[in-house]
């Protein structure tokens, strides 16, 4: 035996590869037996938990350990009583605290098996209901609705239904949440709900086209609330009425709050106080709130509140409600290649997000983006991720101004805002994100003076550049879009070539903040423009207004010049 050791020392001393190759597939083996060893035990059935002590067998002390491990690894991503959830719940539920410990985390079926565990456990709060048919032209649910790719939770969706005083919450496709006072669609099989939250692996989000909805069970009814309404105007009574506003009902006992419910719960945009009559409808053609009327005309007491106003059967006092309009919500990606790319060009902080917004809206067709910015991807903005030339999107978000990049463009929208407010707000966006604000200190710092020295001629070379080397370029004013948005769309929207019914575009007058309009400029106490600052920027107003001319546009607005 001595002599066959002492061979085998040698020959490896020779060869020394060869032993630290044995070796190394010794130490592999051993630890696939080691993992084998871990992983062999049976599943934990519900309802027969397994003790540490009765996974240990005999040669097998590390059995017991890792299944102990793991059970512990997943009691502390559960907690023992469930997630938390608000107090506008009810708690009914009488369901055993561990529903639903299966370690079986496989298919599509296990994780709906785990899913509807979960929604038994919370009756208490919210009440699932199931699987439901979804269709982006006619919605399940057609009251408010948001998306967020990256970290959309069951919760969080229940919540923010609830806030706004929603009787159901719908998850689809593992990011989006709809809300809505009626389930206007049929039951689908409960497989097809088979997609994770992606803020929650452990719960499902409905799937491709189905919804997963709960109906919310509130402590009381008195807690129920709308939101606030959005005060639209007096309009005169549309000839055709009762086709503009299909629903109506009458109350001796009007108030605006009690319109703006009733047309609420009918699942209608638009609350029209008439005297005692109360109209619902959609904005249209019949009906476009596009010429308001003295509000002195509406100036007719409420028979139920003194101090509101509340109509005539001529002059009709018009609420937008928190239902959504979905006429114009449903987007997709180009149905074939592009021929033309189309860019939607501006300088940083002139509203480009915003714009994109609403050409979606307009349109139904996503946008897309020379750069890629991953918070408005997991806001909604799909087109987002694809290749700018992958020929997919409507047009393309640009910043770009230089020769190379411009003439790579067929045509292109060029959006212009006056550059003392499209500085602030893209220092705003720099330091404070896409809807937030820069800090106090940064304005008083070197930051801001620092900024606005870079910033300021780029503002101008910009648009010179564009209307120097892009091929037919449509100006649009950021100023107009807010002014008369219907007008200036229908522009944007002739140029990118897509037919838009006006239905369609009013649908759009309606959604148009979306979430990545900063709700205005934060008031500073101060000016943050130096007397030097003003002097050089009304400099580069005088040449852009020059350029614009020059090409037989109009020139800035006025309201660029005072300050």
């Amino acid at each position: 035996m001595a002599k066959l050791l002492l061979k085998l020392q040698r020959y490896f001393r020779r060869k020394p590869v060869r032993f630290f190759t044995l070796l190394a597939l010794y130490l592999a083996a051993g630890s696939l037996v080691f993992l084998h060893s871990g992983f062999s035990g049976e599943p934990t059935v519900p309802g027969s938990p397994r003790s540490p002590a009765a996974a240990e067998g005999p040669g097998l002390p590390y059995l017991g350990v890792m299944q102990l491990s793991r059970g512990f690894k997943a009691a502390a991503t559960m907690p023992a009583g469930g997630r938390r959830h608000g107090p506008w719940f009810k708690s009914t539920s009488k369901e055993p605290s561990d529903r639903g410990k299966s370690r079986d985390n496989g298919g599509p079926r296990s994780r709906a098996l785990r899913g509807r565990s979960g929604r038994e456990k919370e009756e208490d709060r919210a009440r699932y209901i199931g699987c439901y048919e979804d269709n982006t032209r006619q919605r399940t649910l057609r009251g408010m609705s948001f998306f967020d790719y990256k970290k959309m939770t069951v919760f969080r969706c229940q919540d923010n239904c609830a806030e706004r005083g929603y009787l159901y919450a719908g998850l689809e496709f593992g990011a989006e949440c709809y809300c809505g006072h009626k389930i206007q669609a049929s039951n689908a099989s409960e497989s097809e709900c088979n997609m994770e939250c992606k803020g929650e692996r452990s719960n499902t989000c409905g799937g491709i086209n189905r919804l997963s909805i709960y109906r919310l069970e509130l402590a009381q009814e008195s807690a129920r609330r709308y939101g606030s309404a959005i005060f639209r105007g007096c309009f005169r009574r549309p000839e055709n009425v009762s086709i503009a506003l299909p629903t109506s009902q009458l109350m001796l006992n009007m108030s605006v709050d009690k319109c703006v419910d009733f047309c609420t719960e009918k699942e209608f945009p638009l609350a029209a106080l008439a005297g005692t009559t109360c109209r619902c409808g959609f904005p249209s053609t019949l009906f476009p709130l596009h010429e308001r009327e003295d509000e002195q005309l509406c100036a007719h007491k409420c028979a139920a509140e003194e101090f509101e106003s509340c109509g005539s059967a001529e002059f009709l006092l018009v609420y937008q409600t928190q239902v959504q309009d979905n006429r114009c919500m449903d987007r997709r990606f180009l149905p074939s290649r592009a021929k033309q790319l189309v860019a939607l060009a501006s300088f940083p902080g002139a509203g480009n997000t915003w714009a994109r917004h609403l050409i979606e809206l307009a349109t139904g067709f996503y946008t897309g983006s020379y750069y890629f910015d991953g918070s408005l991807y997991n806001k909604g903005f799909k087109g987002e991720r694809d290749h700018w030339r992958s020929g997919r999107t409507i047009c393309i978000k640009t910043h770009e101004s230089g020769q190379k990049e411009i003439e790579s463009f067929d045509s292109a929208i060029l959006l212009i805002r006056n550059p003392y407010k499209a500085l602030m707000a893209e220092f705003n966006r720099k330091y404070g994100g896409h809807i937030g604000f820069a800090a106090h200190a940064h304005w008083k710092g070197k930051e801001w003076p620092e900024f606005v020295a870079n910033y300021a001629p780029w503002w101008a070379t910009h648009t010179l550049d564009w209307l120097r080397y892009g091929k037919k370029v449509l100006v649009v004013h950021f100023e107009d879009l807010k002014r008369d948005l219907f007008v200036q769309l229908q522009r944007m929207v002739a140029l990118l070539g897509v037919t838009a019914c006006e239905d369609r575009l009013l649908c759009v007058e309606g959604q148009k903040d979306g979430n990545f309009k900063r709700s205005g400029l934060r008031k500073l106490e101060y000016d943050p423009y130096t007397a030097e600052m003003r002097k050089t920027i009304a400099g580069y107003i005088r040449t852009v207004d020059a350029a614009l001319k020059l090409r037989n546009l109009s020139g800035v607005p006025e309201d660029y010049y005072p300050r």
